[in-house]
């Protein structure tokens, strides 16, 4: 019974961890808020691997994580965005665009536990990945425009509803043994971001960045792909009518 509810235990954790960065948020600590989204990703990353290593994956902990992810992936991280960018905006276009991000997430995460996925892939942006970009491109707001930050918060919410493959890494497990030392992990982890908040959700900003526009790169050539297709169908239309005419 206790070995079935560790599993739990870590998307609790995540949980707690994303309403412990909207607080955080409020009383203007951004970067230990940001820190807070990037350690519930770690804390997303490993509940699954503990369920599949323990043999004891449920349709109750399915629940209970994307219930999580969207309060730690989608609301934590468009409040500090919102707090940071968006609230010096005209309100009803601060408070929409604020809103749209995890409403989208929420769609995203419905989907992904309806239908079948595709093998080695996520079908649009996971929305940990897409709140933890939002969240640490928040701590840029000294240098970066709020027209950026509208721009850069609509794009991820398009990309977690997108049908862009993104390469998933499940098939990288945990072994068994390994749950035991996933605490200490944990509390390394937290120790160094404590410490170096800033940099650290800087640097995770980078490599989420670059996972989040591999994304966009397909979308745009799928795109490209579409209209290529339709010039095609075009081109062999007006061929048939005009030897048919």
């Amino acid at each position: 019974m206790i070995q079935k509810s560790i599993p739990s235990l870590f998307t609790i954790g995540n949980l707690m961890l994303g309403m412990f960065g909207i607080m955080m948020a409020f009383d203007g600590k951004l970067s230990m808020a940001a820190i807070m989204v990037i350690i519930a990703m770690l804390l997303d990353g490993l509940d699954g691997r503990v369920a599949r290593a323990l043999k004891c994956e449920s349709e109750f902990g399915k629940e209970l994580d994307s219930l999580s992810d969207v309060v730690s992936f989608g609301v934590a991280p468009a409040i500090i965005m919102y707090l940071t960018s968006l609230q010096d905006l005209n309100s009803a276009l601060g408070w929409t665009i604020t809103a749209i991000f995890p409403v989208f997430g929420a769609l995203r995460l419905a989907r992904f536990n309806v239908r079948p996925g595709i093998p080695g892939y996520f079908v649009g942006l996971p929305i940990p990945a897409a709140g933890g970009v939002l969240a640490t491109l928040a701590l840029f707001h000294k240098d970066v425009s709020a027209p950026f930050m509208i721009v850069a918060t609509l794009l991820l919410s398009y990309l977690m509803v997108s049908t862009v493959k993104y390469p998933n890494f499940k098939k990288i497990g945990l072994p068994k043994k390994a749950v035991v030392g996933a605490p200490l992990v944990i509390v390394i982890a937290v120790a160094v971001a404590v410490v170096f908040p800033e940099q650290i959700a800087k640097l995770i900003f980078g490599l989420l960045a670059l996972y989040a526009l591999y994304g966009f790169r397909q979308s745009l050539g799928l795109l490209k792909a579409r209209r290529q297709r339709r010039r095609r169908r075009r081109s062999e239309d007006k061929v048939y009518h005009s030897k048919n005419g």
